[in-house]
């Protein structure tokens, strides 16, 4: 186990491994040596193992329960569909891994090779990777401190065989805590396009979305965009729009433009996006012609809505 004294000032203070909190501390000596300052060798092996992924993406939201997860699935289908594309999703959300049920994966297993571990395939071009298809049952808690969660990430970004990639995927958890500053970290020897911000229009969770922002400000981690889920909900049979989570401050139209981002799209509501995910299957390929499937695929591919998405699919 992991010891850290109360008032420990930090691996990575001047002042590691020299106070009087550190006495009798097992990592005295390791602190006190700096060696705990110096740059993480794994991220110049990971930086190697990943000069063949062109495009690296990353998911994040504020809060949880605004859909990022059904975005990123949707986001890396919706790439695949071009077949002489390479896709991969990574599934760094760690206590709650969502990613092998929506993408109709629950209960495949990961196998190790003589290059690292084997993702597992949706089709011949999306590869996924995810905790979940490490645990004995999708009901499994994963109760893990921070240290054991990066070296998780650690693993998945440096030891799984990800092969020549046009976009790597990487769903993350709520939040701007540890898994995010790991994944940052780690990448930081690559070229990471940008982040993909999800919201809902209500107040409560742009507020912590403001937070994701200032957060990407922080790590100088490019923004791509915002998109709106839960944006209205469009009844299948009337077609009319009705407003279930009003945007009583402007939604994120208006977040985006008070603070010069731009709005990918608004996703309304739609019963069977939720079917689709719990039956494993595409909603883009269910139903193709839904108002939410037209607004995913725009998202991705229409000039007007996002160049800078343009200008990744089609370099």
């Amino acid at each position: 186990s992991i010891f850290f004294p109360h008032d420990c000032p930090g691996t990575l203070s001047e002042q590691a491994g020299k106070t009087s909190a550190c006495q009798g501390c097992p990592n005295q000596k390791l602190c006190s040596s700096g060696a705990t300052k110096a740059p993480d060798p794994a991220i110049a092996e990971i930086g190697a193992k990943l000069s063949t992924v062109k495009h690296k993406i990353l998911v994040l939201s504020g809060k949880g329960g605004v859909g990022k997860s059904t975005f990123s699935a949707h986001l890396a289908h919706a790439l695949a569909s071009d077949s002489t594309k390479e896709v991969a999703l990574l599934d760094v959300d760690i206590c709650g891994p969502s990613i092998p049920r929506i993408m109709g994966l629950e209960g495949e297993q990961v196998h190790q090779s003589g290059s690292g571990w084997s993702p597992v395939y949706v089709d011949d071009n999306l590869a996924v990777m995810s905790i979940g298809f490490l645990l004995s049952s999708p009901d499994d808690a994963v109760i893990w401190r921070g240290p054991k969660k990066n070296g998780m990430i650690k693993q998945f970004l440096r030891d799984v065989d990800w092969g020549d990639l046009d976009y790597l995927i990487v769903d993350t958890p709520p939040g701007t805590s540890d898994e995010h500053l790991s994944i940052v970290q780690y990448l930081s020897s690559t070229r990471v396009d940008g982040a993909v911000i999800i919201t809902t229009p209500q107040e409560v969770s742009l507020q912590d979305v403001r937070k994701e922002i200032r957060f990407c400000q922080k790590v100088k981690l490019p923004i791509i965009g915002v998109v709106e889920n839960m944006s209205g909900f469009v009844c299948p049979s009337c077609k009319n729009t009705s407003q279930i989570f009003p945007p009583t401050s402007g939604g994120a139209e208006r977040m985006c433009a008070d603070l010069n981002l731009q709005l990918l799209g608004k996703v309304p509501l739609d019963p069977r996006i939720a079917r689709s995910c719990d039956e494993g299957k595409s909603f883009l390929n269910e139903v193709p012609d839904s108002p939410a499937a037209k607004v995913y695929m725009s998202i991705v591919q229409s000039e007007c809505r996002c160049n800078y998405f343009l200008e990744i699919i089609y370099p």
